[in-house]
């Protein structure tokens, strides 16, 4: 794919632990067809004051420090694009350990409520150029911009090595 105008819409923070490598997986309640997409940061929980319990405390100044996104006027940044490399369905009781993500166990426990859990196994790439966005009124969950954004040249976050070993710690029980 060279370009795209598909979405995720997902926390700013969430997005940058995984264009910074500290996350390579997504937990939904949901499946999705969607195997290539960039991804669009929001702020949601970063309008609430107790945001920070919602993740782990080891992650709270990286939490801080990108809790909102890059904007200009009304648009916002995008970096990221990210292919689905799996979708591993779960027991709400046998979801990965924090190790995979920065949200606490508690609060995906939370966000689950009893659910099954898909567990979105992402290759994540830093796009070549960042680019700004236009307002995606109403979307809520997925998004397509008004224009294809270029995907070519974009780098992977984690080197080969550093998914293949991600994806073998992920399989262990």
């Amino acid at each position: 794919m060279e370009n795209t105008n598909k979405c995720l819409k997902e926390w700013n923070a969430t997005i940058e632990a995984l264009g910074h490598g500290k996350q390579t997986i997504l937990i939904r309640t949901y499946r999705t067809n969607l195997k290539e997409f960039l991804l669009y940061p929001t702020v949601s929980y970063a309008l609430k004051d107790d945001y920070l319990k919602s993740f782990q405390e080891k992650y709270h100044p990286f939490v801080e420090k990108y809790s909102l996104p890059h904007k200009e006027g009304e648009k916002t940044e995008i970096k990221y694009f990210a292919t689905l490399e799996e979708i591993r369905e779960r027991p709400p009781r046998r979801i990965p350990s924090e190790n995979f993500y920065i949200w606490t166990r508690d609060h995906v426990k939370s966000y689950l409520n009893g659910k099954k859990a898909y567990i979105w196994v992402l290759r994540v790439y830093r796009l070549k150029e960042p680019y700004m966005a236009d307002p995606t009124p109403g979307a809520i969950i997925y998004a397509n911009l008004k224009e294809q954004v270029s995907v070519e040249g974009a780098e992977p976050v984690l080197t080969d090595k550093e998914f293949s070993e991600t994806l073998e710690k992920l399989n262990e029980p």
